[in-house]
């Protein structure tokens, strides 16, 4: 009996893994609010979302997306997304919201700028900059906030912005 009950929980156990990954996987309704693909050969799987604005349905996918949530989606700072992700320096990538924009690079990973320290760095050029791309999000320091760039790093202390490269 004992054989039959383990052998009964391995077929079960393989039953739930299949229905699992079939049900993640499945993406029958292409208009559903959110909807996950799968590549057969990689079995990655890239999680999409489509939300509703005023400028329309705008798609958020893959690392921006999965940083948005992080942040808090639209009832963060960064509000709803103002357009569809674009291409950025570098094979990077960039959405931009309402309060501030999500970058992506694969060398600095995904993160957010915005305020003052973000109008800073775009005046600094900003991915293309000497100041490159970021690689933290915004943080608290005494007195303000910084962020971390791959070529250095901007802080606001007391409405004051500093640029410092390395």
């Amino acid at each position: 009996m004992h054989h039959f009950a383990r052998r009964t929980a391995g077929i079960i156990a393989a039953l739930a893994v299949v229905t699992a990954l079939g049900a993640g996987c499945n993406d029958k309704d292409k208009n559903s609010a959110s909807s996950t693909t799968t590549t057969a050969a990689s079995q990655t799987h890239t999680a999409e979302t489509k939300i509703s604005t005023p400028n329309g349905e705008i798609t958020l996918s893959g690392a921006v997306l999965e940083k948005y949530q992080q942040m808090g989606g639209a009832s963060s700072p960064l509000g709803m997304p103002t357009g569809p992700a674009k291409d950025a320096p570098d094979g990077g990538s960039v959405q931009e919201f309402d309060g501030g924009a999500i970058y992506a690079s694969s060398a600095h990973g995904t993160h957010v700028v915005w305020g003052e320290i973000r109008k800073a760095w775009e005046e600094d050029g900003g991915p293309s900059g000497k100041l490159g791309y970021p690689t933290s999000d915004e943080f608290d320091i005494p007195g303000g906030k910084q962020s971390d760039f791959s070529g250095g790093s901007i802080t606001w202390v007391d409405n004051k912005i500093t640029v410092t490269e390395k």
